[in-house]
């Protein structure tokens, strides 16, 4: 098994005992094998996903207008600090929650790539497995964020859709009509890209080679870039 580092580590299996393998509902087929595991960032997913950034710059913001107003308002230091505090407690508030969001995320979400599939292991409180056969795949792609880190989402042949209420936030943004599912701020997620690009290639060739019983869906590409 060939595997690429991630950060955080990935859970102990006593976290999902019901599991046979972490991150998979069921044992791995004979002859399939796991090329990759990990999860995303927290703290990146919290940003892209969960918007804590832009959260954050609203309130401060919101701070500075409100005691910016006050001020010219003639309001005593007292009052201006009381609703100061109010302002700051909201935000800090709000920060903790969608931090704690992206944190809580992460944790439970495991990606995995085998020879054969991409599956994600998602849900907080209602854990939720999406399997996508290499044969469904018509192209994936690697976006990069800072740090090594990076997105790889994956776009389904013509026919194929899961909702995006279910993918997110494990989905590309905005596409909403076709949904792509989405491996999210996976560190070194160039080194994960030219793992998931190799086995997409082998999946073809072994198509081609008539290796598989059953027949090729459609063709399938994979781009270091976008």
């Amino acid at each position: 098994m060939s595997h690429v580092s991630s950060t955080p580590p990935l859970p102990d299996p006593h976290d999902h005992e019901f599991e046979p393998v972490p991150g998979l509902p069921a044992p791995l087929p004979e002859g399939e094998r796991i090329l990759w595991q990990g999860r995303p960032a927290w703290t990146r997913l919290a940003i892209h996903a969960f918007h804590v950034r832009k959260v954050a710059v609203y309130f401060a913001a919101l701070l500075a207008w409100v005691v910016a107003s006050a001020i010219a308002d003639g309001d005593t230091l007292a009052e201006t600090a009381k609703t100061a505090a109010m302002v700051t407690v909201g935000g800090a508030v709000a920060v903790g929650i969608l931090a704690a969001l992206g944190f809580f995320s992460a944790k439970a979400t495991v990606y995995t790539i085998t020879d054969r599939r991409i599956v994600l292991r998602i849900g907080i409180a209602l854990p939720l497995v999406i399997t996508v056969p290499f044969n469904l795949i018509a192209i994936a792609r690697f976006r990069p964020q800072s740090k090594g880190i990076g997105d790889i989402p994956v776009a389904l042949i013509s026919g194929e859709r899961i909702g995006f209420g279910i993918l997110w936030p494990h989905a590309r943004p905005w596409k909403l009509g076709r949904p792509q599912p989405m491996l999210r701020c996976v560190p070194e997620g160039a080194a994960v890209a030219t793992v998931l690009a190799s086995a997409l290639r082998a999946d073809m060739a072994r198509r081609k080679a008539g290796d598989e019983a059953e027949p090729a869906m459609a063709p399938h590409t994979a781009q270091a870039a976008e």
